[in-house]
């Protein structure tokens, strides 16, 4: 039990804590706020305090708990929301009305719940870390597989079935005289990563349902993505549609310091959203970790932390997990707050010499991986991190040192975004280095001709670009007309193609096939007009083809009906251009 001796905002210094090591939970003052040890000299430790601090004095106790910041990980966190240090908001909000009070802790998961525990291993067993003992069904999405904890192994000397509190002991592991108790929850520490076999490389494509991104800048499974964007250009939105429609199995989604209506809009939207491929709700499928702006800054950085270690735990299991963090800009101003009260030396803008280590160590948890013990399985951790940069300069640290280590960069533009061009994606800034590592998945899945139709459709956009400069001095009809076919059909591209509606239910969402179609209409399209403009055929007969309408209605048709209604576009526009040949002739 130490004393406080000084108090700087959210960090505070305790005197008399020898034996304290770093990142020790602490429980600050008579109300008992909840802290973290971050640095220790002599018999000083310096906390960072995840409450508010007013009030508080020096002399008051710190009691150290002597164990590091962990998490409750069993049946029950799917369909949950926390704030930023596990603390489930529907509990708190029972105890302390709508207004989180200071001190105040509730267990991650419900104590009181039974849950159906059916074993998958006798009695008699050798088993280690990361085996799986038995089942649980959480949802009615996801069966949650009870694993030996890591670094635990010997003979499984009892297994029981049945109804069970995630306290109850449902066997026993004894290693010589050692005997390990295994109930259905485990603890881990957040700053920890989990272990496992093995890394693969990133060749199995994350479909996100999202055009811009599947067809011109994919991302893998275990992949790691960066959303820069200023201010309404619709980073949000854009992750909001990514965790209802990307082919992820478990999705989590951390609020890091985002505002409170962003995060309620969240919150109450996505216990209604119905999951589309099995049509329940997606929540059962979700965990929440709620951190907004309002509340202490150093929480902001447990957020990031009890996020990722959720989705390694749910990784284990054998599921593809996606984690989306919202904002990370907001995490490293908290470090930058915390730096700059404990006076240590600022690096660039103000924000600490680690900053990059940091956001390094937290992508880095990414990954496609052999996870530990038997049966033998695969699971991913996939993580998408908003970037808020001031004024959208992504020139600043946190941007850039986000785009060292991401591997995806998809840029949103504010320009883009006022046009009401969503989801608003600059195409000539973005990049993913997944690319060559990913073709051979879409060929397979779609035909050989797809990274050549990718090829064209982007140059397709670059060339426009070349050519607006020069429209914008001389006017797009001084252009010939074989420049001004490609600025028509690069503007489809855009238009009927790219720009997609996160509110239509039929839009919001295409296949790997439907997108494959739309695609192959739209340059089918462009190689007629080029070969009809060349046999002298005027652009103007081409524009006015009724056919251009059906084209452009595309994105509405439901994907149970695409392929019949694609073959058919395909033909109505060959006999149109056919009919254009027989008049000029």
């Amino acid at each position: 039990m130490g004393e406080l001796v000084k108090i700087v905002g959210p960090v505070v210094v305790a005197g008399k804590m020898r034996g304290a090591k770093m990142y020790d939970v602490v429980r600050v003052g008579k109300e008992g706020l909840m802290g973290e040890i971050i640095k220790l000299k002599g018999d000083n430790a310096t906390i960072q305090v995840y409450e508010d601090t007013s009030g508080i004095r020096p002399g008051e106790p710190v009691e150290n708990t002597g164990q590091p910041l962990s998490l409750e990980l069993g049946p029950g966190l799917l369909e949950s929301i926390y704030d930023g240090i596990q603390r489930p908001l529907k509990s708190i909000r029972a105890q302390a009305g709508d207004f989180i009070k200071r001190g105040v802790t509730a267990h991650a998961l419900d104590r009181k719940k039974k849950w159906k525990f059916m074993p998958t291993l006798k009695k008699g067993t050798a088993v280690k870390g990361g085996d799986i003992v038995g089942e649980v069904q959480e949802t009615e999405l996801i069966l949650h597989r009870i694993m030996v904890p890591p670094g635990i192994s010997g003979i499984l000397e009892e297994i029981s079935a049945g109804s069970f509190t995630v306290e109850d002991v449902i066997g026993r592991v004894k290693d010589g005289k050692n005997v390990t108790e295994l109930r259905l929850m485990q603890k881990w520490e957040v700053r920890k990563p989990r272990p496992n076999y093995e890394k693969f490389p990133p060749n199995t494509p994350l479909l996100t349902g999202q055009r811009i991104l599947d067809t011109f800048f994919p991302i893998a499974k275990g992949g790691s993505a960066a959303i820069p964007g200023p201010f309404g250009s619709g980073k949000t939105v854009t992750q909001q549609s990514l965790a209802k429609y990307c082919d992820a199995q478990v999705i989590i989604y951390v609020g890091c310091g985002e505002r409170g209506n962003e995060m309620t809009e969240v919150l109450t939207e996505f216990p209604e959203l119905l999951d589309p491929k099995s049509g329940k709700p997606i929540m059962q499928r979700t965990v929440l970790v709620a951190n907004t702006s309002n509340m202490p800054v150093a929480a902001r950085e447990a957020s990031v932390y009890t996020g990722i270690t959720m989705a390694e735990y749910y990784r284990d299991m054998g599921y593809d997990v996606a984690l989306m963090a919202d904002s990370t800009s907001r995490w490293a101003e908290a470090m930058r707050e915390i730096s700059g009260r404990i006076e240590e030396m600022p690096g660039e803008e103000g924000y600490p010499p680690y900053l990059a280590r940091r956001l390094a160590e937290f992508y880095e948890r990414a990954g496609r991986v052999q996870c530990l013990g038997s049966p033998q399985r695969n699971g991913s951790v996939s993580i998408i991190g908003a970037v808020s940069p001031p004024g959208g300069d992504i020139s600043e640290p946190v941007s850039q040192n986000t785009l060292r280590v991401t591997k995806v960069f998809w840029a949103l533009d504010a320009k883009l975004a006022q046009r009401r061009h969503f989801p608003a994606i600059n195409w000539l800034k973005s990049y993913s280095l997944y690319g060559d590592s990913l073709e051979s998945s879409f060929v397979n899945a779609l035909s050989a001709d797809w990274i050549s139709m990718r090829a064209e459709g982007m140059a397709l956009l670059q060339k426009e670009s070349e050519l607006q400069e020069i429209v914008q001095l001389v006017g797009p009809d001084a252009l010939p007309e074989k420049e001004q076919a490609v600025l028509d059909v690069a503007r489809m591209l855009r238009e009927d193609f790219l720009q997609q509606s996160a509110f239509n239910d039929v839009d919001a969402k295409s296949s790997l096939k439907k997108q494959y179609g739309m695609l192959k209409t739209i340059l089918h399209y462009y190689a007629r007009a080029t070969q009809a403009v060349d046999l002298g055929t005027q652009l103007k007969s081409i524009t006015n083809m009724k056919v251009r309408e059906r084209i452009a209605r595309m994105k509405e048709i439901p994907e149970d009906q695409f392929e019949g209604k694609f073959q058919e576009i395909l033909s109505e526009l060959d006999l149109a251009f056919d009919s254009l040949a027989s008049v000029q002739r």
